[in-house]
């Protein structure tokens, strides 16, 4: 999907000949081709551009054969679709994220056209004086946003929520009864890493946040927004205090997630999952429906609808608990020994 207006402005189009330039890359198409925004390359539509950088030649389906044109390696210049143009680069990511700033511009807390008084408030929400609103931001009907709290340009939030002390709110999308207790953010950019020319950089996230109806994030947790798609908190999820949730991260329906559980990015959740407390999951996991898994658990591996585990490396709980008792009978036989 391509970066959403409420949160990013357009400041293009630019042609393919413009970006190519501004980015060193070696345009193989026509310079005159115009771009308008980003988006993944799976999901671009006509004038928006993309990149990949997979080890291996795209696979049917993974670059938009609508695409204007892809940055992409040498390597695969010549496997993108029929009538998607090549720049071509050795650093595909990091080229494209210099082509999204001449592109688009996030729509930071100050970021505002001229001075504006928030007109999307519905009458019956409570705003305290302290609190920020930013441009072009809603807030539906009884709705509780507290001192210091902000919410950034063009954030979307429903009725009979709860927006705690001190919290901070962007690029997110907040359905109805939802609760977002003090201290906690909603929307950074979060942990994206690409290599560039001189070492590591940050990598812009041109993505959402979606927390849908019901949802409660703990004081101090962290929900990031998506690279491009969406990270996606399913409905009557309950998050504890100091919880990390990366980008692309989809939670289904009643998942429940004790404190100090972490999520790494692009990790899908099944309905009415229940993490223990301390949990860490590895990126692109899929956990299935049902699971339960055990506090202070490592989850490295795809875990199956229902089942129950433990430990580090996680591993179902008859294994760990199997495990556990066998080191202690080998360890007490030692120290009699001894």
């Amino acid at each position: 999907m391509p970066a959403d207006p409420r949160f990013f402005r357009s400041i293009g189009p630019l042609s393919l000949g413009e970006l190519a330039a501004a980015t060193g890359a070696e345009l193989r198409g026509d310079p005159d081709t115009l771009a308008t925004n980003v988006a993944a390359a799976a999901r671009a539509r006509i004038g928006e551009i993309c990149y990949y950088e997979g080890k291996r030649p795209p696979a049917a389906g993974a670059i938009s054969s609508e695409a204007a044109a892809c940055f992409v390696r040498e390597d695969f210049a010549v496997a993108l679709p029929d009538g998607v143009d090549a720049l071509v680069t050795p650093l595909p990511r990091h080229a494209h994220a210099v082509a999204a700033k001449k592109l688009i511009q996030f729509r930071d807390w100050g970021d505002v056209e001229a001075p504006h008084e928030a007109t999307n408030i519905h009458p019956g929400a409570r705003i305290a004086p302290t609190a920020h609103i930013g441009e072009g931001a809603a807030i539906g009907d009884r709705s509780i946003i507290a001192p210091n709290a902000v919410v950034g340009p063009g954030v979307q939030i429903g009725r009979d929520c709860v927006i705690g002390a001190n919290v901070s709110i962007q690029c997110a999308l907040i359905g109805n009864h939802v609760k977002v207790y003090s201290g906690a953010r909603i929307g950074e950019a979060g942990f994206g890493v690409m290599p560039g020319p001189a070492g590591a950089e940050d990598a812009p996230q041109f993505g959402r946040v979606i927390l849908q109806d019901g949802v409660t994030v703990g004081a101090n947790s962290c929900v990031d927004r998506g690279a491009f798609d969406d990270t996606i908190i399913g409905e009557n999820t309950k998050i504890d205090n100091l919880c990390q949730i990366a980008h692309n991260v989809v939670l289904g329906r009643d998942v429940l997630m004790a404190s100090f559980a972490g999520i790494s990015g692009t990790v899908t959740v099944g309905d009415g999952v229940q993490l223990g407390g301390r949990v860490g999951i590895a990126d692109h996991v899929v956990i299935g429906d049902g699971a339960q898994i055990a506090a202070s658990a490592g989850v490295f591996r795809e875990i199956p609808a229902g089942e129950t585990w433990g430990g580090t490396p996680a591993r179902p709980l008859r294994d760990w608990m199997r495990e556990i008792a066998w080191v202690q009978k080998q360890t007490s036989r030692e120290r009699r020994k001894s």
